[in-house]
């Protein structure tokens, strides 16, 4: 500990909305504890094409209502090589920074986990990402946003739904996790979410019909995990057209719509309460840990655990849904 006196900071993976306010909680924190800060834009590239300027407390003003990052965020095959971080790590001694904090999702902390291993480099990480798939926190950065995003979302399809009397498919982030789709479906009164984690276990579509889970309603919403596991929603609707005609099918994909947007105020707190936690983590000599709260109680998750380890979907939330689509 007493060897660190500047602390990088960085975004990396896809954006998530409460980054912004991390960049804040952790740039000010450490300033506040006596640290000097450096922003480096663009995630690992810039670590590697030097993109890296000293923060003051000014730098993250105004920013905490800001969707994205301020610092950006890249993909960088270099930084896949021994030789691509040991530019990084080359580029950061020249700039006098002792440790990183790196906020992003799984991809982000593996490498953040190889970078900290190769050079016995302290590096924190924050669990940004909308997937909320990060093992050992209840929640992570942008999350929240995205499952608000995805509900009003919903709410305006259901108004055609209703009008045309159809089946809709709505299509929604999560990759191999289904806590967006499975949430946004209790949020928002969906009849049924069909998610990678139950994928190999039942035929959901097969499973849905069989139960007539449409036969006291005219119009029904299904949100589907865009994980190739599920097959996606226009494979889905395709399915139902071949199999099921009956049926008048439409497809909605939200896309990146889930990404943006000023982060709600649960984002705004958890990414403040986590930069400041990543600071505290510096000051009490951890390392190559991730910052997670559960039970709203802040705790550190080695990166190994974060990582490796399947976060678990919740069978209770899947039987709420299940009992309250009737």
């Amino acid at each position: 500990m007493a060897d660190i006196k500047c602390i990088g900071i960085l975004t990396s993976g896809g954006d998530a909305p409460g980054m912004n306010a991390a960049i804040r909680a952790v740039t000010r924190s450490a300033i506040y504890a006596g640290f000097q800060v450096k922003g480096i834009y663009r995630g690992y590239k810039g670590m590697i094409t030097n993109e890296i300027v000293e923060f003051k407390t000014q730098n993250v003003s105004n920013i905490i209502q800001m969707g994205g990052t301020i610092l950006k965020t890249a993909r960088c095959k270099e930084f896949t090589t021994p030789e691509g971080r040991k530019l990084a790590y080359d580029t950061l001694r020249s700039h006098g920074i002792d440790a990183l904090v790196v906020i992003g999702g799984d991809g982000s902390l593996t490498g953040a986990r190889i970078f900290a291993n190769e050079f016995n480099f302290p590096i924190i990480g924050l669990p940004g990402t909308i997937d909320n798939d990060l093992y050992g926190t209840d929640l992570t950065i942008g999350y929240d946003t995205a499952l608000n995003t995805i509900m009003e979302c919903v709410d305006k399809i259901r108004d055609t739904a209703t009008s045309h009397e159809r089946l809709f498919f709505i299509e929604v982030m999560g990759r191999d996790a289904g806590f967006l789709a499975l949430n946004g479906a209790i949020a928002s009164g969906a009849e049924a979410a069909i998610i990678p984690e139950i994928s190999t276990e039942v035929d959901q579509l097969a499973q849905l019909i069989q139960n007539g889970f449409r036969k006291s309603k005219n119009s029904s919403i299904v949100l589907v995990a865009e994980s190739p596991v599920t097959g996606g929603a226009m494979a889905l609707a395709e399915r139902v057209k071949n199999e099921y005609p009956g049926y008048d099918v439409r497809v909605s994909t939200l896309g990146h719509l889930q990404r943006g947007g000023s982060p709600t105020a649960r984002d705004r707190i958890l990414a403040s309460r986590m930069g400041a936690a990543a600071i505290d983590a510096l000051l009490d000599d951890q390392r190559n840990v991730m910052i997670g709260i559960k039970n709203d109680e802040i705790v550190y998750v080695p990166f190994t655990k974060a990582i490796k380890n399947d976060k678990p979907i919740s069978r209770d939330l899947l039987n709420t849904l299940h009992r309250l689509s009737i």
